[in-house]
């Protein structure tokens, strides 16, 4: 599959929204249960979330032009964070996912000493996708909802001085 990895438009926002909802239930639900991902798809994936994030989003398209995944971050300090990054399930293992987590880290180099993430306890398919790409362990924060902790990495960009 050939994948071109640009800036999400407004036109994008459907497609974004159905990555979530296509994504969200095969990768959570198997160890967070169904209100969990009703929950999180409502909070996270809502239209409003979603335009008040598109300055931020990347999207993936395979040669159709069909929106397949989907990144977004936001800066915190020296850091860029990467809030979102979801490959639509017939997608996953094309390197769609890696394509957008590459151009982040790319972007990031700009004016970023680290890309940070994170990601659910109990996601291992993440968990080795990261470190794979030179992601390490950070730091383990508790859910104050009960669900699954998060799992913070991070990987230096080309500019750190670390």
């Amino acid at each position: 599959m050939t994948v071109t990895v640009r800036p999400a438009t407004e036109a994008d926002l459907p497609a974004i929204a159905d990555v979530g909802r296509r994504t969200w239930p095969a990768t959570y639900e198997p160890f967070t249960g169904r209100d969990y991902v009703v929950r999180g798809l409502a909070r996270r994936w809502s239209e409003e979330a979603l335009r008040r994030g598109l300055p931020r989003t990347l999207a993936a398209e395979d040669e159709t032009g069909q929106v397949v995944a989907m990144a977004s971050y936001a800066p915190d300090g020296d850091a860029l964070i990467l809030w979102k990054l979801y490959v639509v399930p017939e997608a996953q293992g094309t390197g769609a996912g890696t394509a957008l987590l590459h151009r982040v880290i790319k972007d990031a180099a700009e004016q970023y000493t680290a890309v940070r993430l994170e990601y659910l306890d109990g996601n291992e398919h993440a968990a080795r996708c990261y470190e794979r790409n030179g992601f390490t362990f950070l730091k383990r924060e508790p859910d104050p909802d009960g669900g699954p902790d998060s799992l913070w990495m991070e990987r230096a960009t080309k500019t750190s001085p670390r």
